[in-house]
């Protein structure tokens, strides 16, 4: 795998930290999640292929724990508000002091300097101070967020994964590690930088929820059917939007211009009322194969038997029978290999962990005694 060899240590964290993780798990790194006592791994569900250290950071024989750890591994993965790793004697100047080679991965929502720095946010927040959220929404109505999945998980977790990897590809140049500031706010703005390079082109000069893209063409939205389920349609394009005519059953020549915006709100509804008159199948069975681009919405449910993920296999059943995403994209030499076990419990690999690094038997039950360490083997079925 394009990874193998890499030693991550993540510290255990929301949401986009523990996507990050996994998606450098899935593709071949080693990924030591520090998680915290008396809790439980990972809440995100996102553990896939990852061993579990619990270690009390608060404790300095913690931090000392996490330093050593720290010295023989490739990438640190930190999701703390800025300061706290310094606090905790485990900022990058004292681990890079030990490990000049290591990639030091600092996740945030605002980042490591600015007024917003120290302060608690979520996804939304992040997306609202991006400028990207004041994008998303019907006419008429609140800004709204999609789920928590722009700024947490794209703008962050991808994002960092893919500073991880620019990092990981520099080192091989010069041998040195560095420190990645990842701001969630910026990730999502950056993520969107389309929105400012098509500024003054007519794209969203009009208010939300009325432009192209944004729910206010015909042509661009999703619509109810008789069985109350849903259809989409990205009929952009003019020849596109030709086979959609035809498949609804109208004709070009007795409907407005497309791109007449006045008439929009009214083929809205002519369309709405065209496809709450048959199923989803049934329109499945119009559209499926056509360059209509229209395509049906399907539930989580739905998605792993659609015929064309079916096909290619985009979907996996872990050892849990829960049902996934593959890892994407696909590489044709060194492709993801994600594992099919179940996550692993807090503190499962605690001493596993320790021995590999050096510690000795006598050290671990030393910090056993002193509860810097927890330990949790899962318990056998009988």
């Amino acid at each position: 795998m394009a990874l193998r060899g890499v030693l991550v240590v993540e510290l255990a964290g929301l949401a986009p930290g523990p996507l990050c993780g996994m998606i450098l798990a899935d593709f071949g790194a080693q990924v030591v999640c520090v998680d915290r006592p008396g809790g439980t791994v990972n809440v995100s569900g996102l553990s896939r292929g990852k061993r579990s250290l619990v270690v009390d950071l608060k404790q300095p024989q913690g931090a000392t724990v996490v330093r050593r750890l720290c010295a023989r591994a490739d990438v640190v993965l930190e999701p703390f508000r800025s300061g706290v790793m310094e606090k905790l004697q485990l900022g990058p100047e004292i681990l890079q002091r030990a490990n000049p080679r290591l990639i030091y991965a600092r996740l945030t929502g605002y980042g490591q300097s600015g007024p917003f720095s120290r302060v608690a946010g979520h996804d939304i927040n992040y997306l609202a101070l991006s400028g990207i959220l004041s994008k998303i929404g019907r006419s008429g109505e609140n800004p709204y967020a999609p789920l928590n999945l722009l700024a947490d998980f794209a703008g962050g977790g991808l994002m960092c994964a893919m500073g991880i990897m620019m990092a990981l590809f520099e080192r091989t140049r010069s041998g040195k590690g560095q420190v990645i500031d990842m701001s969630m706010v910026e990730g999502t703005a950056y993520l969107s930088s389309f929105l400012w390079k098509t500024a003054g082109t007519g794209l969203w000069e009009r208010p939300r929820g009325e432009n192209l893209l944004d729910g206010g063409a015909p042509f661009y939205g999703t619509y109810r059917t008789a069985d109350g389920e849903f259809m989409a349609v990205g009929a952009i394009e003019p020849q596109f939007y030709k086979l959609l005519i035809k498949g609804l059953g109208l004709k070009s020549d007795e409907l407005p211009n497309q791109m007449s915006i006045t008439d929009w709100p009214e083929m809205k509804k002519k369309f709405a009322d065209i496809f709450a008159k048959k199923t989803k199948a049934e329109w499945c069975q119009i559209f499926d194969g056509a360059d209509a681009c229209v395509t049906p919405v399907l539930t989580l449910e739905e998605v792993p038997h659609h015929h064309h993920n079916k096909e290619r296999g985009s979907f996996i059943i872990d050892g849990e029978q829960g049902i996934s995403p593959r890892p994407a994209p696909l590489l044709s030499n060194s492709p993801a290999t994600p594992s099919f076990g179940r996550n692993p419990l807090a503190g499962e690999h605690t001493e596993e962990i320790l021995k590999e690094i050096g510690f000795s038997q006598e050290e671990v039950d030393q910090l056993y005694t002193d509860k810097v360490i927890e330990s949790n083997k899962p318990r056998a079925n009988l």
